[in-house]
C-alpha cells in the first residue's frame, strides 16, 4: 500500500504547488494596472523524501527585473519631474498563459490523485473477495 501512498502524496504535492502559482498569477493579474507593482515569479524545486520519491516543492518567490511602462500623466500623484511614472511590468497575455498552463498542470495532478485512489479502492475490493 506504500506505492498508492507514494504516488497521493506525489500527486498531492503538485495540486499544492500549483494552488500556489494560481495564486500568484492572480496577484499580479490584480495588480496590471498598479504604478510600480513588479510581477511575482514562482520557482519550483524537485524535494526528495526518505521513501524515494521526488516531490513538488516550492523553491521562491521572485520579482520579474524587468521595467515597468513609463507612462506620460502629469497629473498623476507619482509623475516626476518630466510627467512620466512607471507603472506595472505586468503582461496580461503572459498572466493569461501562465495561468492556463498552471490549470492544466493541477488537472493533471488532480487526475492522478483520482486514478491512483481508484485503483487502491479497487484493490481493496479484491482483497475482501
Amino acid at each position: 500500500m506504500s506505492a498508492f501512498s507514494n504516488a497521493l502524496g506525489a500527486s498531492a504535492s503538485g495540486l499544492k504547488a500549483q494552488s500556489h502559482r494560481l495564486r500568484i498569477v492572480a496577484e499580479n493579474i490584480a495588480n496590471t494596472d498598479t504604478p510600480g507593482y513588479r510581477r511575482k515569479t514562482v520557482s519550483f524545486s524537485e524535494q526528495a523524501e526518505m521513501s524515494g520519491i521526488a516531490k513538488v516543492a516550492l523553491d521562491r518567490v521572485s520579482l520579474d527585473r524587468r521595467e515597468g511602462e513609463k507612462i506620460y500623466d502629469p497629473g498623476h500623484p507619482m509623475a516626476d519631474a518630466s510627467g512620466h511614472y512607471t507603472g506595472s511590468n505586468v503582461d496580461i497575455v503572459v498572466e493569461i498563459a501562465d495561468a492556463r498552463e498552471a490549470q492544466r498542470s493541477y488537472e493533471a495532478n488532480l487526475k492522478m490523485f483520482d486514478q491512483t485512489r481508484q485503483m487502491s479502492s479497487g484493490l481493496m475490493e479484491l482483497l475482501r473477495k
